[in-house]
């Protein structure tokens, strides 16, 4: 089984503060994918992942293939597996060519 895991050179911070800002506004109503959660530097240059997809780098430490990323995310968010399957996956899949992920 391939299990997804972060590409050690890549420095990132979770920030619990700011997720908790996106977490109140998704409660007030307000649209949220655009605000990021987690902070990636790559190569000199920085990223932001918004509330999933920080949850999904995350949960790339390789100690679960992708169908165990989508479960944890379906019992994190309450959302049907199946709605998550294929964005998870391609997600994923957009990390692995940039070279963010690599699999154990």
């Amino acid at each position: 089984m391939k299990r997804p895991k972060r590409n050690p050179q890549i420095v990132w911070r979770h920030e619990q503060r700011r997720e908790e800002e996106v977490l109140k506004a998704q409660e007030r109503g307000e649209a949220v994918d655009e605000r990021g959660t987690v902070i990636l530097i790559v190569s000199g240059t920085m990223h932001q992942l918004n509330l999933v997809g920080g949850h999904i780098w995350s949960l790339c430490d390789g100690s679960r293939g992708i169908d165990g990323v989508i479960d944890a995310l379906a019992g994190e968010f309450a959302v049907e597996r199946d709605e998550l399957a294929d964005d998870v996956v391609d997600f994923i899949s957009d990390l692995e060519k940039r070279g963010w992920l690599e699999y154990v």
